[in-house]
């Protein structure tokens, strides 16, 4: 009998998440060899994979439920082990089974947020939401735990002298956002008019001009404006909810309820 045959375009993007997963897996290789340069930098490609695959997959058609479960096994991997390993043998190791206990916690959050994501894609859901995660996503977690080595590699270096376990709280806190739900950006949804498309593709050129010769530093500035945006998101979405209950009357939550 004829075998049926798989569409190129649900093929694509699974071949993205593919190459996301094993540059996860090198950044782990190259955290054994402690080389946290490129092992960050590995990190950095898979987050950039990893928000293209979804991306292509929509506009090819060619979403999938095996593609989704196998992204979210490939975010795991880059996103929470990668990272946390990252930092436990840059700096965490020294502090004893205190440290490994903390990378556990990150790394065991970060598969509950997966988890949870998991859950909630499959619920229906106020097209309110489309705009918003419930807690940080898992790679911006990763981004926020790797700030401390992100520091250490660029020309601020010289602010680690001046704050006393702070990969520690880093770590903690990174934890709390991704179990949380507090509601931050999605970036999926967001239009630009035609007026500043000029301007975004100009500012494009020049961020990637910056990550070319000042990596770590546009990483860190980058990480930094991320943070201050999750305050933003949290009261932007209260009042995008105050004014969705104006309209309906209705105070049922707009965040699909679960065990977390």
């Amino acid at each position: 009998p004829m075998k049926k045959a798989v569409s190129i375009r649900a093929v694509i993007p699974n071949v993205i998440t593919i190459i996301a997963l094993s540059l996860g897996l090198t950044a782990i290789k190259f955290t054994l060899e402690q080389n946290f340069y490129y092992a960050v930098i590995c990190v950095v490609l898979a987050a950039v994979l990893d928000a293209a695959d979804g991306r292509i997959a929509r506009l090819i058609k060619g979403t999938s439920k095996f593609g989704a479960e196998l992204d979210s096994l490939a975010d795991f991997v880059n996103f929470g082990v990668a990272p946390a390993l990252i930092v436990y043998i840059w700096e965490l190791n020294t502090y004893g089974n205190i440290g490994w206990l903390v990378t556990l916690i990150f790394i065991i959050c970060c598969c509950l947020r997966l988890a949870r994501f998991n859950v909630l894609s499959e619920s229906p859901k106020s097209p309110l939401l489309d705009n918003f995660f419930t807690g940080v996503p898992s790679p911006a977690g990763a981004g926020i735990l790797l700030l401390p080595v992100i520091v250490s590699l660029s020309h601020f270096s010289y602010l680690l002298n001046k704050m006393e376990n702070l990969s520690l709280c880093v770590m903690l806190f990174s934890s709390f956002l991704m179990v949380s739900k507090i509601p931050t950006y999605a970036f999926k949804k967001f239009k630009i008019t035609k007026p500043l498309v000029l301007l975004v593709m100009i500012i494009s050129v020049v961020l990637f001009g910056f990550l070319v010769n000042y990596t770590f530093e546009t990483l860190f500035v980058i990480g930094l404006l991320y943070l201050c945006l999750i305050p933003v998101s949290f009261f932007h979405y209260k009042a995008i909810k105050k004014k969705h209950s104006l309209k309906t009357r209705s105070d049922e939550s707009l965040f699909s309820e679960d065990v977390l």
